[in-house]
């Protein structure tokens, strides 16, 4: 099998693992038309980012490549909007959408946009004062010049990673979404499995979600919260979760989602004792705990990095992952693209193996020219 990668970005870190590069953003459709067509593609995959999930949707459909969700799929999950209306028709409880222009407005309540992803323009709105900037925020960030408000849902988050073949919804694991607080809400500091809350409602929330939005076959991923009446879906995607998720279920279960992401993506047969061999857990020996931590940098210039093999060598620690280059500058953390990199580590339950990941984080040291933010 032979891999083409592409990114705008020439120094991405996805060329080394691909037969071949192609700079053009995953963003441009039309590229990315022309460059499956002018190569005889036979298949396309988004692994982890929303918008092209759609794109490849839509490409594949336009190609008669096999592709495991349909355009019109595709055009739900890239839209927070549509989605909500989805989950509205189906009876799936997601969060209220609220009407600025009307009525009484209740506080704290969230601004987001509904074509971005990654936290872009998403702001928890505590007061009257601060929603008209949150709104102007959220809207330099929309493509498409619309903004969602919603009502905030308390409770602890939490992330479904699952499966779907022709229909059949195969939950594998539910994590723990760590998150900080403003100025940084929303942001993902840690996953962690398993989690501690009811991990059988949310996968039956998570369920019917993807059900409502059309994913019949492959990966998706769903973010709930669970609020005081039960859970809550605020966001489904058609791909592997973003942060390192795969890795996580991989280390948890000994499922490979990665590659059952390519199978999927290149139309594999899967027959059902296929998946059952592949979804079955496996879970490896004192492996009953596994957390992917994120390392966060001081605003700055990023000058070089130190203790990645001291990180490494700690135990449990399965591998230390640094995403930037010196030279990179780091702004406040307000979005996910403001980390620098990752640790997975695993441990003989959730909490363990959350210690083992933030003391391999710690041991990671970044040089900052904090005069350069």
């Amino acid at each position: 099998m032979a891999v083409i990668a592409v990114d705008r970005d020439p120094l991405a870190v996805g060329f080394g693992l691909a037969d071949e590069r192609a700079i053009i953003s995953s963003e441009d459709e039309e590229a990315v038309d022309r460059l499956a067509r002018a190569r005889e593609v036979d298949g396309i995959v988004s692994p982890g980012a929303d918008w092209p999930v759609g794109i490849a949707a839509r490409v594949a459909e336009r190609i008669g490549l096999a592709h495991p969700i349909t355009a019109r799929t595709g055009s739900i999950v890239t839209s927070k909007a549509r989605q909500r209306e989805a989950f509205a028709e189906a009876g799936v409880p997601h969060a209220r959408e609220l009407d600025p222009r009307r009525g009484v407005l209740r506080f704290p309540l969230v601004v987001k946009v509904p074509d971005r992803q990654g936290q872009r323009g998403l702001a928890l709105v505590r007061s009257p004062g601060e929603l008209e900037a949150a709104l102007e925020a959220a809207l330099a960030e929309s493509r498409g010049g619309a903004v969602l408000v919603e009502e905030h849902v308390e409770g602890p988050e939490v992330t479904v990673n699952a499966v779907s073949v022709d229909g059949r919804f195969v939950p594998l694991t539910v994590t723990d979404r760590l998150t900080a607080e403003p100025p940084a809400f929303g942001v993902a500091l840690a996953h962690a499995w398993p989690s501690r809350h009811d991990t059988a409602a949310a996968a039956v929330a998570a369920g019917a979600a993807v059900e409502a939005v059309g994913i019949r076959n492959g990966p998706s991923y769903t973010q709930l919260r669970l609020g005081p009446a039960g859970p809550v879906v605020m966001e489904v995607a058609a791909r592997l979760g973003g942060g390192h998720d795969a890795e996580l279920c991989a280390a948890a279960t000994g499922v490979d989602l990665n590659a059952l992401a390519v199978s999927f993506a290149l139309g594999d047969d899967m027959s059902e004792t296929d998946m059952s061999s592949c979804l079955a857990p496996r879970h490896v020996t004192k492996r009953q705990g596994a957390a992917v931590v994120f390392l966060v940098p001081p605003a700055g210039r990023l000058l070089q990095v130190d203790g990645l093999a001291e990180a490494e060598a700690l135990p449990g620690v399965e591998w230390v992952r640094v995403y930037r280059r010196p030279g990179h500058v780091f702004g406040p953390l307000r979005r996910g693209a403001d980390r620098a990199g990752a640790v997975l580590a695993t441990g003989a339950d959730r909490d363990d193996a959350l210690v083992r990941g933030r003391r391999a984080a710690d041991a990671v040291r970044f040089r900052i020219d904090a005069d350069a933010s």
